[in-house]
């Protein structure tokens, strides 16, 4: 796999269309949790919405972690239904970490089973060689990068944009 990725341009989330698009990653993802890497991928894809950093989903064989089945699901109007994984890596459980949709809508059949993970429940996502930020709320799993300008909705009084 090339170590090298392509920079990311600067990109502005009041750009980004509604509704979303789903497109492939030029950039290699990894991602780490308990000092271990446990996705390296250059196989990604990410989900953009307006208001949103962009919602990266792997491969599944490009994950190699512990995946165990979390209680709940939710529902996007875009994407269908989503269901929850908690992320084992040896003593470390991080709850509720990563989803995916078995079921997606046709527009996004092409991230049917791929998991997508909660930056602020690992320990370093990159984009690229660069590190990335969780979106801010309890809900919303967009990664935010340097090159990202405009305000993306999950903070306190953004929510419901």
């Amino acid at each position: 796999m090339s170590n090298v990725s392509p920079p990311l341009p600067v990109e502005n989330v009041q750009s980004y269309p509604r509704p979303p698009l789903v497109e492939a990653v030029p950039q290699r993802i990894r991602v780490f949790l308990a000092d271990t890497l446990i996705v390296d991928s250059t196989r990604a894809y990410r989900v953009l919405e307006t208001h949103h950093p962009p919602t990266y989903y792997i491969p599944p064989d490009d994950v190699t972690c512990e995946l165990l089945p979390a209680s709940g699901r939710s529902f996007c109007e875009w994407k269908g239904f989503a269901r929850y994984f908690d992320i084992r890596v040896a003593d470390l459980t991080s709850k509720r970490a990563a989803w995916c949709y078995d079921e997606p809508s046709h527009t996004f059949s092409v991230i049917r089973h791929h998991l997508a993970f909660y930056a602020d429940k690992m320990d370093r996502c990159l984009v690229g060689e660069m590190t990335v930020d969780a979106q801010a709320g309890n809900f919303y799993g967009g990664w935010i990068t340097a090159n990202l300008k405009g305000m993306p909705k999950g903070a306190p009084g953004t929510e419901h944009w």
